[in-house]
């Protein structure tokens, strides 16, 4: 019987076997090696937020998502770099909140655009700014701007312990208690004014014409805002006060309209004094009633210089009755939109002092954990296209409201108001 045998080999056979096996070996390691970076990479970046352990000192904490996802080049490293520096270097470890660290990074990148109406609100923030547009709350009623990166009075609220106790529409406040404001964003001063009800606060401020600061000390309060207050005058000129555009402003307006039209009004004041704004889209509804159906109450234009147009909706009930508009430093944002649309279509004379200037709209956007980040998304122009950031709108007619009238509870804009009216229902 033949035994069997092994077949010989070739040289170059047996140099491609050994290339063939060396070459099995280097792929099953490069599959191994590429299977672990990307099992590693996207555990790294596979969650969606920056998760915190807020139980545990920042030593301890876990960090997910550290790379920036968007195509900007930024060298997050540095931040991270400070991050573990803090983590290792800080003498009050104990002390360190890292949920708290990161809110305040969130806080001082929004800050960097130097636009003091694009900011981040933290859980607590985002809950009492909804209390705020509903009407209800504890402070002082005062809604507060920064204007000449001074921290300013935009408008205290009509009857509210900020307007009792003297505060003014334009007054700079310069200390709250013992801290100066000059470093504050309006939600760090916004926090400290607030309180419980029958606390006080004491406010160091600059009344325009005064030659010293003066303090003012406050006993807060719960504030129910209610939007909209009509009284008839002589019978025939109804006295309509708007002083916030909050969610139930419009509900509210449409009830005084039709009390207006059951007196059988001759003429309307519009007061949108004190007014700081609120709700784009209840100061167009508002304008619907007085303006006709199609014509234009603002328009916006975005970072691209697109414009949008936006419309009265109709309802104008109000459109036939002769009507004048009082503003003053304290008419802001959605006012100034009411105030610009009623003078550009309708003619309609304002009377006071110039208004705030605030010519930007801002979109609130809820996050994850309940917090919320409010950024400015584009300019508003009048239906004429002024743009009236930093300059306001000035008034037909102008006139003073002092100090010493506030106190001697006289209104002479008030009274020029109903002057002007009662001559155009005549």
């Amino acid at each position: 019987m033949d035994e069997e045998r092994t077949p010989e080999i070739s040289p170059e056979k047996k140099n491609k076997n050994i290339f063939s096996k060396y070459l099995s070996f280097f792929i099953i390691l490069f599959l191994l090696i590429g299977a672990f970076w990307l099992g590693y990479t996207n555990g790294k970046k596979s969650a969606d937020e920056l998760i915190l352990n807020q139980e545990h000192p920042i030593g301890s904490t876990i960090v997910t998502n550290q790379f920036s996802t968007g195509k900007d080049t930024v060298d997050f490293g540095l931040f991270w770099k400070v991050w573990d520096t803090l983590k290792v270097k800080y003498a009050n470890q104990s002390s360190l909140d890292a949920q708290k660290l990161v809110y305040g990074a969130i806080k001082g990148m929004l800050k960097a655009t130097d636009d003091p109406y694009t900011t981040f609100f933290d859980p607590k923030e985002t809950k009492e700014f909804a209390q705020d547009i509903q009407g209800s709350f504890d402070g002082i009623g005062a809604e507060l701007g920064i204007k000449d990166d001074i921290l300013t009075v935009i408008a205290p609220l009509d009857g509210s312990p900020a307007q009792k106790a003297g505060l003014m529409s334009g007054d700079k406040i310069v200390k709250i208690g013992d801290k100066t404001t000059s470093d504050l964003t309006i939600d760090a001063a916004v926090d400290l004014i607030r309180g419980k009800k029958g606390t006080e606060v004491q406010l160091t401020v600059f009344h325009k014409g005064d030659q010293e600061t003066r303090d003012i000390t406050i006993i807060r309060d719960t504030i129910e805002v209610k939007s909209v207050k009509v009284e008839f005058k002589d019978n025939n000129i109804a006295y309509l006060k708007i002083n916030q555009f909050g969610e139930k402003t419009s509900k509210e307006f449409d009830v005084a309209m039709n009390q207006i039209i059951a007196q059988g009004s001759k003429g309307i004041v519009l007061d949108l004094r004190n007014n700081p704004g609120g709700f784009l889209t209840s100061s167009i509804e508002i304008a619907s009633r007085f303006i006709p159906r199609g014509k234009v109450v603002v328009s916006e234009e975005d970072s691209a210089g697109k414009k949008d147009n936006l419309y009265t909706s109709g309802g104008d009930k109000l459109n036939a009755i002769p009507l004048v508009v009082l503003i003053n430093e304290g008419s802001a944002s959605a006012s100034e939109i009411l105030a610009g649309a009623l003078r550009d279509n309708r003619g309609v004379q304002l009377i006071g002092k110039k208004s705030f200037g605030k010519g930007s709209v801002q979109e609130l956007i809820g996050l994850p954990g309940k917090s919320s980040v409010k950024i400015t998304v584009a300019k508003w122009l009048t239906p004429n296209g002024d743009y009236i950031m930093e300059k306001g709108i000035t008034p037909d007619t102008e006139v003073e409201l002092t100090l010493e009238d506030f106190k001697a509870e006289k209104d002479p804009q008030m009274d020029k108001a109903v002057k002007i009216i009662r001559g155009l229902v005549n």
